[in-house]
């Protein structure tokens, strides 16, 4: 179990649940604890997450759970029980085989029957039917005892049901009678095994995330070749990592150039080359040199740690389509009981003997298991968002994925998103200044952009290594910077930052925007003298990127603080379908409500802190991950490279993951609404009713298991 104390959340690993309807029970349960103001129970990942206003001991929310029967181990434990579970499965099925086969076979071949072999089959099916059968008894009883049904109870009542029906028709020898014994341990024998695959299955479901949490190192070398736990390490480290080896952690390069194969972090396929000063992500592939890494992030603060809690709480989120699951499954079990009642009055009021009746009812008990229903949408979530992991896309939960559905307008940020997000200072021109004033004004220029973070300031900040002292800077979001430099008033930015912009200084600016490149003025007080000209490079995949948004059907606009001749330079050079430009990071957010208002769904993309409000404002934010942790938090969906190309493959991964759930949803509602009606009606007979029930769950497994092999564009490409 954990516990975030910040937003006063308690996350428990629960043991023994069997179906949705236990979840529902332990929600319930919880929800109704005077302090919990939300508790959410899923069964695919056996997790409860609860939240409250004020902190609540984990123990007190356990003694809740375990209350019902079940019980809350510690994370650790959560596999080693899973492997116990299922070893228990595999052995009670077994033995539920090794007896129930020589028992049907005697049954349903006259050949085979000798006499007294009525007893000989009693023999054979009812430890089947008791032992191999024993964990739906058990925990039929508990709940019968907590007043609530679960798939368990009907399966309990079936079998045992037939099993007792037989024994009053052999020991009291009704001549009319029927015995059930083969069926009763047929009903345990297939459950078993259908449990027990979709188990497994289950497991498989959650390989992405434990693949991910096994990419981290266990050790690591430090410079002076002492090789330390990975616990050992601290912030300001410095560690080597040898050619082939993995990155102990996050860090910054100090020594030593290599490649580095990100793909399992990423999803990117291509080898990132690396210098001094350039970062790098633990648990990734120094492919080819020797580096010397100082360590920036450690532990839970790492990229692969935050990426884990980030599918972590999405597999435990509930998506909106959950909730009428979540209805049905409530009320799905007594309804069967009842069904099942009035199918044996039903068949005896129309004149139909015990046999019949008995058979029906039994059959629309074991045909009823929710399961299938429990396990569409979680088990949906699951792969879905454990493949995105793997492709480095992050859907934060559930509810995503319905808004992806619905999105039909994509408002993409240009700079570290469709461009590089680099900018290098390209050319200066300066017409009416002498050489010495032209040095000393970039200098003053140079100096003064240096405090701040903004990336064209840093491109201009770059044309020099030391700076000269500036004195009562100033930062004026969308216009620029300013400050005194040896007793000069010295400004830094847009054309309206200045009240004069001589005509060969202003074309300078207009030819180098013409070609796509941004201008920024410098000049002494109110008059503009230089004009400096800086480039930014368009990412290679985003041309390709935009087609693939486009083909899934969005309306693409790109939104930039950017001037309008060069964002319509990178606009058509990309293939984008709107261009709006000079936006101030205010007017992003309402631009995107502007579009909403018009009856658009939209999706954000952004990198910056500037970007965060637009994120938050739209309908489905997506943050790249080479981005801020400010605009991440904002996001739904996050990237973790900065391929714009990766957005494509997360919206096509949310909505085919969502199609995925709708089959699942679809399969086992329409499962139950026909085999229900057969079954009263005496069309199917109790076995074949226990088959169709494990191959329901099976089909939304596998069903779900598909997404596994969800390629997206970048592989395809």
């Amino acid at each position: 179990m954990s516990v975030d104390t910040a937003e006063h959340q308690v996350d428990l690993t629960i043991d023994g649940m069997t179906c949705a309807a236990c979840a529902n029970r332990i929600q319930r349960r919880l929800n109704k604890l005077d302090d919990v103001a939300e508790a959410t129970v899923n069964f695919a990942t056996g997790r409860a997450t609860i939240r409250s206003e004020q902190s609540i001991a984990s123990e007190i929310l356990a003694t809740e759970v375990e209350a019902l029967g079940y019980a809350v181990i510690d994370d650790g434990e959560s596999d080693e029980a899973e492997q116990r579970r299922e070893a228990d499965l595999w052995l009670r099925f077994r033995v539920a085989a090794l007896l129930t086969i020589p028992a049907m076979a005697i049954s349903m071949l006259p050949s085979l029957r000798f006499d007294g072999w009525e007893w000989v089959v009693a023999a054979l099916t009812t430890p089947v039917i008791v032992w191999s059968g024993w964990p739906f008894h058990r925990a039929a009883w508990m709940n019968i005892r907590h007043g609530s049904t679960t798939m368990d109870t009907l399966v309990s009542m079936g079998s045992l049901s037939a099993l007792l029906w037989s024994a009053v028709v052999l020991i009291a020898d009704i001549a009319d009678g029927h015995i059930y014994f083969e069926t009763g341990a047929v009903i345990v024998t297939l459950i078993l095994l259908g449990k027990w695959f979709e188990l497994r299955a289950k497991k498989r479901s959650g390989d992405a995330i434990r693949a991910l949490a096994d990419l981290g190192v266990r050790t690591a070398l430090l410079e002076d070749g002492t090789e330390i736990p990975l616990e050992g390490l601290v912030v300001g480290m410095t560690f080597r990592v040898r050619p082939g080896e993995k990155i102990a952690t996050d860090g910054v390069v100090t020594e030593g150039t290599s490649a580095i194969d990100t793909s399992m972090v990423t999803g990117e396929p291509v080898p990132v080359e690396v210098g001094p000063g350039d970062e790098v992500v633990g648990a990734t592939i120094n492919t080819n040199g020797s580096l010397l890494v100082e360590a920036t992030r450690v532990g839970a603060d790492t990229a692969l740690a935050q990426i884990i809690r980030l599918v972590d709480q999405a597999q435990g989120s509930r998506a909106e389509v959950q909730r009428l699951a979540d209805r049905v499954a409530s009320v799905f079990v007594p309804a069967a009981i009842v069904i099942a009642l009035l199918t044996l009055i039903g068949w005896f009021a129309t004149g139909h003997d015990a046999n019949e009746a008995f058979t029906a009812s039994v059959a629309v008990l074991i045909i009823a298991c929710p399961c299938a229903l429990g396990l569409a949408t979680p088990l949906g979530i699951m792969v879905g968002t454990g493949r995105g992991a793997q492709l480095g896309v992050i859907i934060k939960g559930g509810e995503v994925l319905e808004d992806t559905r619905s999105v039909d307008a994509i408002v993409i940020d240009k700079t570290g998103t469709i461009t590089e997000g680099r900018m290098a200072l390209t050319s200066v021109a300066a017409p009416e200044l002498t050489d010495s004033d032209h040095d000393w004004l970039l200098h003053a220029a140079a100096s003064i952009e240096a405090k701040s973070e903004h990336p064209i300031a840093q491109a201009i900040a770059s044309s020099h290594e030391t700076y000269l002292d500036v004195e009562a800077f100033v930062n004026q979001p969308g216009y620029g910077v300013s400050g005194i430099v040896d007793g000069q008033e010295i400004r830094v930015g847009r054309r309206s930052l200045f009240g004069t912009v001589p005509d060969a200084v202003e074309s300078v600016a207009n030819t180098a925007e013409r070609d796509g490149r941004t201008a920024v003025f410098a000049g002494r007080g109110d008059l503009a003298e230089m004009t400096l000209i800086i480039s930014d490079t368009i990412k290679p995949t985003s041309t390709e990127a935009i087609e693939a948004l486009r083909e899934q059907g969005l309306d693409i606009t790109l939104l930039t603080g950017d001037n309008q001749l060069a964002a319509d330079a990178v606009g058509r050079t990309v293939g984008v379908d709107r261009v709006i430009a000079e936006v101030f990071p205010d007017d992003k957010a309402a631009e995107v409500r502007r579009l909403q208002a018009s009856g658009k769904r939209v999706a954000m993309v952004g990198d910056g802190v500037n970007d965060a409000p637009a994120l938050a404002q739209a309908d489905l934010g997506i943050a790249i991950g080479t981005g801020t942790d400010v605009a991440i938090e904002a996001s739904d969906l996050t990237i973790v490279s900065g391929d714009l190309l990766a957005v494509a493959d997360a919206i096509a991964l949310a909505r085919r993951t969502l199609s995925t759930i709708k089959g699942n949803l679809f399969w086992a509602f329409a499962y139950n609404a026909a085999a229900i009606p057969l079954a009263a009606f005496g069309v199917l007979n109790p076995m074949i009713a226990a088959g169709a029930m494990g191959l329901s769950s099976l089909f939304v497994v596998s069903n779900s298991l598909r997404l596994r092999s969800f390629a997206g564009y970048r592989r395809a490409g």
